[in-house]
């Protein structure tokens, strides 16, 4: 009886000793040690890719924003505020109703097959949209020149980049809003226009807060 007694508390000794041992090395150690290559090595991508501007952050590079005007009474939907590029469409993603004082947009796609009438139905609206908003009185959009990232959302709903060719739709209209030379804001976007990833992954692309963030600098120069 004594020896039983004896090895079952040997037993749950060492099984004490096991557990903690093993909670300071996967529970403290490692992630310390995981934590301090990340932040040395990976420092602006472990905190979240944030962007700066007049010395607080305003975004992160890897996540989408909405350039609105503010809701007027009776409005359910904000309308897009033009002196601004705009990204891409964020149909599909929800929001969180909990704490009404923070929405939290949610990652989400529209998960509708390409014959669906309600994704068509939100194609050829966002189509009409991008031909009216960036017309001007000297520069007509064509339909035709309308690229997919204008009138679709991404997988996740949240890309923070549009491609060239809709940048490029967008300059007369901001150029106009703005009082700016053509040339100027082509030349800016141009700037702020990003390759292929080691010269061959994926498409060239504008992140759209960067873009606006030295739009804004701009017109703050006068």
């Amino acid at each position: 009886m004594n020896n039983s007694l004896a090895n079952t508390a040997r037993l749950l000794g060492a099984g004490l000793r096991a557990l903690l041992v093993l909670t300071l090395v996967t529970g403290v150690i490692y992630p310390l040690v995981v934590t301090g290559i990340a932040q040395g090595l990976f420092g602006d991508k472990a905190n979240g890719s944030e962007i700066k501007a007049d010395g607080k952050v305003v975004g992160s590079s890897l996540i989408g924003q909405a350039y609105n005007l503010p809701l007027e009474k009776g409005q359910e939907t904000p309308e897009p505020d033009l002196k601004w590029f705009q990204g891409r469409p964020q149909n599909g993603l929800g929001t969180n109703g909990v704490n009404t004082r923070y929405k939290l947009i949610l990652s989400g796609a529209t998960n509708r097959s390409a014959d669906n009438r309600d994704l068509i139905d939100w194609v050829t609206a966002a189509k009409a949209a991008v031909v009216k908003d960036n017309s001007t009185a000297d520069y007509k959009v064509s339909p035709s020149a309308v690229p997919a990232d204008a009138v679709t959302s991404s997988g996740s709903g949240l890309d923070p980049d549009i491609s060239p060719q809709y940048a490029d739709i967008q300059v007369h209209r901001i150029a106009e809003k703005n009082g700016l030379t053509v040339a100027r804001v082509r030349r800016l976007v141009g700037e702020h226009t990003d390759g292929r990833t080691l010269g061959f992954i994926g498409e060239p692309r504008v992140n759209v807060l960067e873009l606006n963030i030295a739009l804004k600098a701009l017109l703050a120069k006068g």
